[in-house]
């Protein structure tokens, strides 16, 4: 493990909190404009990521600037993740509504598939988002999304889907999921066997658009169906401060809040930049 002394911590945390600065700045604009090419009709609105303005030399010097732009930094990463939630509720409460713009790009049989691919794309690469959000896309798509690889190779129990959930932060009851998985059956993509008082469930259709339909997904979706899995593995990512420091005031306490940035994701990093400032703050009281 590194070790740093008080200068070079500053200079590592600048360094990371310029790299977000900079994603931010990037992801912000390609976020607005795939949703301004496609979704701009829509009532629901892109949740921006803000900016994080900084000063190089401000930071390191001035404790009350280093603040104000931590500050920022916690408020941005938490807009990531509601840049993501918005791109859920334009889907599932827009635009998967039997919108005019998915009727007149995409087959009943594509609309049928793009509300299981979507949340596959979406929520089967972001764990750590769907167990903090469980509303914004119907279960169903949900249980696909998380179980689609193991129904698709082997088949799975009811009691397999119950106990996945509970991964997720998700109680659900048998009789919900049995109801649930009927409404799957009836879309087409699984086979429902019951034997023994129990339910085994297997696939029937592949998620995968016709021709026609994968051409129009990609030229229209897709950039959409994407960016959250982007933005979230380079912007949930501050393992650089994954240090140790030595002769650092209230270095215990900081150590500690830095070890977090071992684990990539939304929690640790967001962890990390609060307690931060939680940490500046009670530097600047202890040395006033």
């Amino acid at each position: 493990m590194t070790v740093v002394n008080e200068r070079n911590f500053l200079e590592r945390l600048l360094e990371v909190v310029a790299k977000l600065a900079s994603i931010a700045k990037t992801q912000s604009y390609r976020f607005q404009k795939i949703w301004d090419n496609y979704f701009a009709n829509l009532q629901t609105k892109p949740h921006i990521v803000r900016q994080i303005p900084l000063d190089n030399e401000k930071f390191i010097e001035d404790n009350e600037y280093r603040l104000k732009v931590l500050n920022t930094t916690v408020n941005s990463v938490a807009d990531g993740y509601y840049s993501i939630q918005s791109i859920l509720k334009a889907l599932y409460s827009e635009y998967f509504q039997d919108s005019e713009l998915m009727n007149k790009d995409f087959s009943e049989e594509d609309q049928i598939i793009l509300k299981y691919l979507a949340a596959r794309e979406i929520l089967g690469n972001l764990v750590q988002y769907n167990k903090m959000d469980h509303e914004t896309v119907p279960l169903k798509y949900t249980i696909i999304a998380r179980e689609y690889l193991m129904i698709k190779l082997k088949g799975i129990t009811l009691e397999n889907i119950i106990v996945s959930l509970k991964k997720l932060n998700i109680d659900a009851e048998k009789l919900e999921v049995i109801d649930i998985m009927a409404e799957v059956e009836k879309d087409g993509i699984i086979n429902i066997e019951k034997t023994d008082n129990s339910y085994r469930y297997t696939l029937q259709k592949e998620l995968v658009l016709s021709e026609e339909g994968t051409k129009t997904y990609n030229s229209t979706l897709r950039p959409l169906v994407d960016w959250p899995t982007q933005f979230w593995r380079s912007y949930y990512n501050v393992r650089e401060l994954n240090f140790t420091t030595s002769g650092v005031p209230l270095s215990d306490f900081l150590n500690k809040i830095l070890s977090k940035a071992a684990t990539q994701g939304f929690g640790p990093t967001h962890y990390v930049f609060k307690n931060l400032v939680k940490y500046f703050e009670q530097k600047s009281e202890s040395t006033g």
